[in-house]
């Protein structure tokens, strides 16, 4: 290790992309007690989303995995597209070896993205990508800047108010293909349904998603 990075890492100790606490010298990413206690989401036992073929996230939303995607979105921690695009890439390589053929992920507006400096699923998407080897498309745009879900109660409300708000870019580009879709976290699966529909609408074969975080009882998104 160079001189300028030892100095660097004393200043700045790597910390536990969850719990915030300092690594020790043998820990990536994140510290022992959450590898082990983090409430990590089984694949098995959940309801059918509509449009999607299926569907998993590496945690619950829930305590530090909430806190962490939080500061992630809305706090610049820019960093964290790594970690989470690793564990997430690892999960979807287990439950489906086969693979897909294109990956593409749930777009802000262009609003959101130019008040926050980035689109938070757009970085996650390239890690993704290059951890499965696939290639990542932008296949979706928001065309309408609607109201956040997490402020909107009820499902009904919340699938009303993302209807027609994303239109494919690009529908030839999917034609008869086995898309991954990518979203920071699902909690109703209002917004990654619609997705879903307007891809298969355009002609894709298959829609599968994968998140970082899924609400135990999906309830705000």
């Amino acid at each position: 290790m160079k001189l300028t990075e030892r100095i660097l890492k004393v200043l700045f100790p790597p910390k536990c992309v969850l719990c915030g606490k300092v690594l020790h010298e043998q820990e990536t990413d994140f510290c022992g007690v959450c590898r082990m206690e983090s409430p990590i989401c089984p694949v098995n036992r959940r309801k059918k989303l509509p449009f999607l073929d299926s569907w998993l996230g590496v945690w619950y939303y829930e305590d530090s995995v909430r806190r962490s995607l939080l500061r992630y979105k809305f706090h610049g921690a820019r960093s964290y597209a790594e970690p989470y695009g690793r564990m997430l890439a690892m999960k979807l390589q287990q439950e489906h070896p086969e693979g897909f053929d294109l990956l593409t992920w749930v777009p802000i507006s262009r609003r959101r993205k130019f008040t926050r400096g980035y689109d938070q699923v757009e970085l996650l998407a390239a890690v993704v990508g290059r951890e499965l080897e696939l290639e990542s498309v932008s296949l979706l745009i928001k065309v309408r800047h609607n109201r956040p879900q997490s402020g909107i109660v009820g499902d009904a409300e919340r699938r009303a108010n993302v209807l027609g708000a994303y239109r494919v870019t690009d529908p030839v580009h999917l034609k008869n293909k086995k898309i991954l879709l990518l979203d920071d976290i699902i909690t109703t699966g209002a917004t990654v349904s619609e997705c879903a529909r307007m891809l298969l609408t355009a002609g894709a074969k298959e829609v599968h998603c994968g998140a970082v975080a899924i609400a135990r009882r999906q309830k705000t998104k």
